[in-house]
């Protein structure tokens, strides 16, 4: 009893530890280096930048979203795999955290204003989809990286062609989304029902254009 107690409050506190280093803290790459670490940077004119610069603070955000999706997820996870599983799949992510910021900075850029409350809101939506049983947080992260992939496709399309660094970045970051996707579903996720797909995408709309200018 004592020891299981002591697990708990554990990896309550080590969470409490990885939010702050998302939120505040500098990423730093603990899998891969940055796929556009030896691209030139491109010549964009004030209008392409602002731009680039706003799609790329959403998937700065969409990841730190997704690092607490992951963390809220393995806290309530029931099985030690499925906890391991999300624990890892968050390690994996991190990459995608510190590359977006990376160039966020190079592009003269802010995060959003708004991290604090996404991070806690998608912990909330993490943890209860772990209280609902694997099958459905596993599926659960399936579904997310279906809409995340959707996502990039679209700001694929709408950052200027010339700029390589950040469709680098995004290209890799797909490629990773789809992977997540299929292991969630191979280690037996189900497919959610259509009212919390939709809720899923509507929540996402809030948040891309809430950050765009925030």
């Amino acid at each position: 009893m004592t020891e299981r107690t002591f697990n708990s409050a554990d990896r309550i506190m080590i969470g409490f530890d990885k939010a702050l280093r998302t939120l505040f803290g500098c990423p730093q790459i603990t899998e891969r280096s940055n796929p556009a670490s030896d691209l030139t940077e491109s010549d964009m004119n004030e209008q392409e930048r602002d731009l680039t610069a706003r799609l790329m603070r959403i998937n700065h955000t969409g990841e730190v979203c997704a690092q607490a999706l992951y963390q809220g997820q393995a806290l309530t996870a029931k099985l030690p795999e499925i906890r391991n599983s999300m624990e890892r799949a968050a390690q994996e992510e991190n990459d995608h955290l510190a590359w977006c910021e990376t160039r966020l900075n190079e592009l003269d850029n802010r995060k959003s204003l708004l991290n604090p409350f996404w991070y806690a809101s998608s912990f909330m939506i993490g943890a209860a989809a772990g209280l609902a049983g694997d099958k459905w947080s596993l599926g659960f992260v399936a579904e997310t990286e279906h809409q995340v992939e959707a996502h990039l496709n679209d700001h694929m399309k709408r950052i200027p062609g010339q700029d390589e660094k950040s469709h680098a970045i995004l290209a890799q970051m797909k490629e990773d989304e789809v992977h997540h996707a299929t292991v969630a579903l191979e280690a037996g996720g189900v497919t959610l029902p259509t009212p919390i797909k939709m809720a899923m995408k509507l929540t996402s709309k809030v948040m891309t254009k809430s950050v765009y200018y925030l």
